[in-house]
């Protein structure tokens, strides 16, 4: 499989945005597989199937954590948070005197990460904010972010629960940026990420381009839980407790931010590793950057966990 490949079908079932998340989920997670068979077509237009045998690793399943063995579960579970921390940071780059992108991978960023972000940004005439692929995260984050591009007070939406209703709102912190915005996100831009994108929307703030979002911001709240007395186990459960109502009155929940401009890459251009979305939201700005230069800004990460 190759960049550029047209995904027509995963083990004889057709994937489209509503089902792909659960074929995932269900081959990856419930029901692992040895190998998937993937039906592709190239960016030339021609068709093939190709087995994808599985790449088999022994991975631990618990940490030992008690005296005997604490010192390299300990090493181990700090490598691992440094190597999410590294793949989660925010990316910063300067196309000119006048624009900056800031690529935010995810929601987990304190006060005062957020206040640095803005304060380099306010270097800048225009900030073009990259959401695509940010899955959300912190509900408070998503408060520092929106302070730092408005001058007020801001209500994102209603909290609705299962028993009460109660408004969201971001206060201002001063010092925002003022200047030119705009927004990218794309089908796996959720939760926090998608707030934060209808918002400015709405209060047109800024520009959103891309692709719509995934319609997926259902706020769930984690419930830790233990087990056992001399050896510990420790997990958790997620639990889907409110919705959010923006402040028009509809929820984006199964429907997503619908960009005020759709722009998508072709096949070709996922294929020569180009990326006309990032180029197109700079020149809405005013700069300078063809898709080729725009593909090498952010490249792509592997895990190595």
């Amino acid at each position: 499989m190759k960049p550029g490949d047209e995904l027509l079908a995963l083990n004889g079932y057709a994937p489209n945005r509503e089902n792909f998340l659960k074929m995932q989920y269900i081959f990856n997670a419930l029901r692992p597989q040895t190998a998937l068979m993937l039906d592709l077509r190239d960016p030339a237009g021609k068709q093939r199937q190709v087995e994808v045998t599985t790449a088999l690793a022994a991975r631990k399943t618990f940490y030992n954590t008690t005296s005997s063995g604490a010192g390299n579960a300990t090493w181990e579970i700090t490598l691992q948070a440094q190597n999410a921390e590294h793949l989660g940071r925010a990316r910063f780059a300067e196309v000119s005197d006048d624009v900056a992108v800031l690529k935010l991978p995810r929601f987990f960023f304190t006060e005062s990460e957020i206040k640095g972000m803005i304060d380099k940004a306010r270097k800048h005439k225009a900030l073009v904010l990259d959401l695509r692929g940010n899955a959300g995260g912190s509900v408070d984050t998503l408060k520092y972010l929106i302070a730092g591009f408005f001058e007020k007070e801001v209500k994102i939406g209603d909290r609705v629960g299962r028993s009460e209703r109660k408004p969201l709102i971001a206060e201002a912190s001063g010092h925002p940026f003022t200047g030119k915005l705009v927004v990218l996100v794309d089908s796996k831009s959720a939760s926090a990420s998608e707030l934060f994108a209808r918002v400015v929307q709405i209060e047109k703030r800024a520009t959103v381009l891309g692709d719509r979002s995934s319609g997926s911001v259902m706020e769930a709240k984690r419930y830790g839980y233990r087990c056992g007395v001399g050896s510990v186990l420790f997990y958790g459960a997620s639990i889907t407790e409110a919705d959010m109502v923006m402040t028009d009155g509809a929820s984006l929940e199964h429907n997503g931010v619908l960009p005020d401009e759709v722009t998508l890459p072709s096949a070709e251009d996922l294929a020569n590793g180009r990326d006309p979305v990032l180029a197109r939201a700079i020149e809405t700005v005013g700069a300078k950057l063809n898709p080729e230069e725009a593909g090498k800004l952010f490249p792509y990460e592997w895990p190595t966990f």
